[in-house]
């Protein structure tokens, strides 16, 4: 759409809305493959598969979690379609104009982290696969470099480059590489999937692992309960959830370029529901495969491709999973704090800007390697904010202006969305109350049961968004 006399300040071409829209189906459809399929997702997606116990609690517990997954997405995805904006842009209508760059910051500051984390992963992988060489094990093991092996920091930040290449021409360079990447790690797993289980020559589900075995080995998948009891399989699919909580607040970010709601419909039923099951599928037989061959539960494909006495297949496994880690680097901590960064200072921020700026944060950090530490408890902590934020801008749009938003305004210092100094006051009460019961009480007190934790971002989601409906129709 066609903005008239935007202010300086809220606008700039990366945050106007979207004029080019290429992406159809298929592009985001590789959205949730680039999204999914990672060393950190196939890590989650072999924990959860194993923990269902059987082939049909998989389908009821990811199934259905994977179903609320495209729900979800679509609620916001459509809002995307229809306004043509990015996430930050979008927060303005319940935030304010001033108080969006807020939720924005809560975003970047948590993509940043993970951005580190999982560029660390990728050239994680590399390495694995590099040290196989005797020479290169011994570089390894004798050269050090800010607190890492010299061989960890190269391969860092090759991997950091090449993610920098990929967004360089901005957000149609990120579609193409994805309708690349996606399909090609899909052949890849399965080429891993039917090696294992040809070799194991059995086809499992993992009711074969002992049971003490298995809890020791996922237990940080934060699901409590016996494996395939309903608690565990609820807590299953609240975990599967709970994992896309950044996305639900910036899919938006990428459905702004879709070419029609339709579009976005079919690439998130076959990206969702159908992708997520497949993933979990061929995630949980590989992990279960290779347990029979080689008598340990390795959730972590890298662990899996040392095992490997072929050169080719360990290179076909490292070089599989760094790619799928670039492409969740790019989709899900790159493009969103770009925009954010953009949005706080939209003058002096453009999107390719703001992207550097992510990068150059991740790399900063890359010395201490947070991620390794505590401090990744303190990231999610911030990051159970998004709960809040989501149901907030979701009861705004939907609930409230009931889909209709007046765009043009959003870019208005002035305008409808002004609220009290460019801050929604009410937006922020909302907020501060559902982090109470997401994050600050189960975190902090033992006041709640020790399941809520579980089910913080639904409490965060429900709580926020049902105060903010209150205090908005209560003041009319």
């Amino acid at each position: 759409m066609q903005l008239t006399n935007p202010s300086p300040s809220l606008h700039n071409e990366d945050l106007a809305p979207a004029t080019e829209r290429k992406w159809g189906a298929f592009s985001i459809f590789n959205v949730w493959t680039s999204d999914v399929h990672s060393l950190w997702g196939y890590y989650l997606a072999a924990s959860l598969f194993l923990l269902c116990g059987s082939f049909l609690n998989f389908v009821i517990a990811i199934g259905a979690g994977s179903l609320v997954i495209f729900v979800l997405m679509s609620m916001v995805g459509n809002a995307g379609v229809r306004t043509g904006v990015p996430f930050p842009v979008l927060a303005r209508a319940s935030f304010g104009t001033f108080g969006a760059n807020a939720p924005a910051l809560v975003r970047a500051i948590v993509a940043c982290f993970w951005y580190g984390a999982q560029t660390s992963a990728a050239s994680g992988a590399i390495v694995a696969l590099l040290i196989r060489s005797p020479g290169m094990l011994e570089f390894h093991q004798t050269s050090q470099m800010l607190g890492h092996s010299t061989l960890e920091v190269i391969c860092f930040f090759v991997v950091w480059c090449l993610q920098l290449l990929i967004i360089q021409s901005g957000m149609e360079t990120v579609r193409k590489f994805q309708d690349w990447a996606g399909p090609a790690v899909w052949i890849a797993m399965l080429m891993l999937a039917i090696y294992l289980v040809i070799k194991a020559g059995t086809f499992s589900f993992g009711a074969e692992i002992p049971q003490d075995v298995l809890l020791k080995a996922t237990a940080d998948a934060g699901v409590p309960g016996v494996p395939g009891s309903p608690a565990a399989l609820a807590a299953v699919a609240a975990t599967w959830i709970t994992y896309f909580a950044a996305l639900y607040l910036n899919f938006c970010d990428f459905s702004r370029y879709a070419t029609s709601e339709s579009a976005l419909r079919k690439g998130n039923l076959w990206g969702l529901p159908i992708n997520l099951l497949a993933f979990c599928l061929v995630a949980g037989i590989t992990t279960t495969a290779a347990f029979t061959v080689y008598g340990e539960v390795l959730l972590h494909p890298e662990q899996i491709s040392a095992k490997f006495d072929s050169w080719f297949l360990a290179a076909l496994a490292a070089l599989t999973f760094a790619v799928a880690t670039l492409g969740i680097n790019v989709v899900a901590n790159f493009v969103s704090p770009a925009f954010d960064f953009a949005n706080v200072f939209p003058r002096h921020i453009s999107f390719k800007r703001g992207g550097y700026i992510a990068a150059g944060i991740a790399l900063i950090l890359y010395p201490w390697a947070p991620w390794e530490t505590g401090a990744a408890h303190f990231v999610n902590f911030i990051g159970s904010t998004m709960g809040p934020i989501f149901g907030i801008m979701m009861v705004d749009y939907y609930l409230i202006r009931h889909g209709k938003l007046d765009v043009n305004a959003l870019y208005q210092e002035n305008g409808e969305f002004r609220f009290e100094g460019g801050w929604h006051i009410k937006a922020f009460v909302a907020l501060a109350i559902g982090m109470v019961f997401s994050s600050i009480l189960p975190t902090f007190t033992t006041i709640l049961p020790a399941w809520w934790g579980t089910y913080g971002w639904f409490f965060g989601v429900g709580i926020g968004g049902a105060v903010y409906y209150v205090l908005r129709m209560g003041a009319k």
